[in-house]
């Protein structure tokens, strides 16, 4: 292996722990808000504000829209006409989402609807605002190399906005303690993004062709959006079949092992890309990454999967220590993940987003259909039921992905 292909998965390493700090530190902090609601609130009244989270964080991800990755991606000659035009999608994009989800929200009122639900739902939409003015920046910091520092921001952001409302859910309980730290940490994560890699549009280089951003950002919107389905819906849908009762056990019980578990293949998949596409040796830094992830990431997921019927009880509460088995199970569906994130990654490299789609859909609808048929049969079958589609639809597709881009070599681990 070549010297320059060595430092640039020691680079990858670094920046992936510096990336699963930053997830970890988030989902640690997000876990202090479960912990406060636990603590305050029963099981049906969690159910509820699930319920209502999960809808929330589906309408976010329609920001994902894979323009970011074409910033990371394109030719240094084309660069500054392609961040040009990725402004303008951002801006016009999110002020459009800003226009949505109000639109949603007089619709809620004007129907006889929930009021705080609609002041909570336009006032959410303030931080689409915050968002266009900082996105080429983030991009642009990201292909720079400086993912750990755009990592100290997001965890930054992130965990404080998850510390103040935790502080508030105790003091000061009520809708508006999940909604204004979100709001109020906004703006420092503008300001943050463009002191890190300033940018301003350069005229003469004009914009780049808006269809390539159309093509690969119609498949990349669909796959976030069935990503957020594939998180959220079997909330949603226990909500619905088992009651509120039976879905706040399981948000508890997700909260506290996968959504911690899967922030490693989340940092994993935000780290990969750019080192994929600015690679010339593309087959080999992906080989190098999935085993250094793996080395890294699995002893630690099946750590917190021993350890969660110590750690639940501790942080929850007596009450819930019937969670632990439901948790353990839970924390191995991060280990299919990293696997589809390793090909996914790959894919999007090759500007294959549309075989992603595919897939992330097939993993998407086993999800749904396991939760619908065992959503009567009690948590373990719930979340034996979420392991085993995870492992047959993400390591399932994985497998041809990777032995069609990683050649027969000798494995090495720099």
């Amino acid at each position: 292996m070549s010297s320059g292909l060595k430092i640039q998965l020691s680079t990858f390493s670094r920046n992936l722990i510096a990336y699963g700090l930053s997830e970890v530190t988030a989902k640690a902090s997000r876990l202090l808000v479960v912990v406060a609601i636990a603590r305050s609130m029963n099981a049906a009244e969690i159910g509820i504000a699930a319920a209502a989270l999960a809808g929330g964080d589906i309408l976010k991800s329609f920001t994902e829209t894979g323009v970011n990755q074409r910033i990371m991606s394109a030719p240094n000659d084309r660069l500054e006409a392609t961040a040009a035009t990725a402004s303008r999608i951002f801006w016009i994009w999110t002020l459009g989402l800003f226009g949505v989800q109000n639109a949603i929200a007089a619709f809620i009122y004007q129907t006889g609807g929930s009021v705080p639900l609609a002041a909570m739902l336009s006032l959410l939409s303030l931080e689409y605002l915050f968002m266009p003015a900082g996105l080429v920046q983030a991009a642009l910091a990201m292909r720079a190399g400086k993912l750990r520092q755009t990592a100290m921001i997001s965890a930054g952001q992130i965990s404080g906005a998850n510390i103040v409302t935790a502080i508030l859910a105790i003091f000061w309980p009520g809708p508006l303690a999940l909604v204004l730290p979100r709001i109020i940490a906004a703006p420092f994560w503008l300001v943050a993004m463009r002191r890190l890699h300033p940018w301003q549009r350069d005229r003469q280089a004009g914009f780049a062709p808006l269809k390539p951003f159309l093509k690969f950002g119609c498949n990349v919107l669909g796959i976030e959006l069935l990503k957020a389905v594939r998180l959220h819906a079997d909330k949603l849908i226990i909500g619905a079949v088992a009651g509120a009762e039976v879905l706040g056990q399981y948000f508890m019980a997700f909260n506290a092992g996968l959504s911690i578990a899967t922030s490693f293949s989340a940092a994993f998949s935000v780290v990969l890309f750019p080192h994929l596409a600015t690679a010339s040796d593309r087959n080999a830094v992906l080989q190098q990454a999935v085993v250094t992830s793996l080395l890294i990431m699995g002893p630690i997921i099946l750590l917190q999967a021993v350890l969660a019927p110590v750690y639940v009880p501790v942080l929850f509460g007596a009450q819930w220590e019937h969670l632990g088995g439901v948790v353990s199970i839970l924390c191995l569906a991060a280990i299919p993940a990293i696997l589809w994130s390793s090909a996914a990654g790959w894919l999007r490299a090759h500007d294959q987003s549309g075989q992603e789609l595919k897939i992330t859909f097939a993993t998407t609808a086993l999800l749904a259909a396991s939760t619908f048929i065992l959503a009567d049969d009690g948590l373990i079958a719930l979340s034996m039921g979420y392991l085993a589609a995870s492992v047959l639809t993400q390591v399932g597709g994985s497998l041809p992905v990777l032995a069609k881009a990683l050649p027969s070599r000798r494995i090495q681990v720099a």
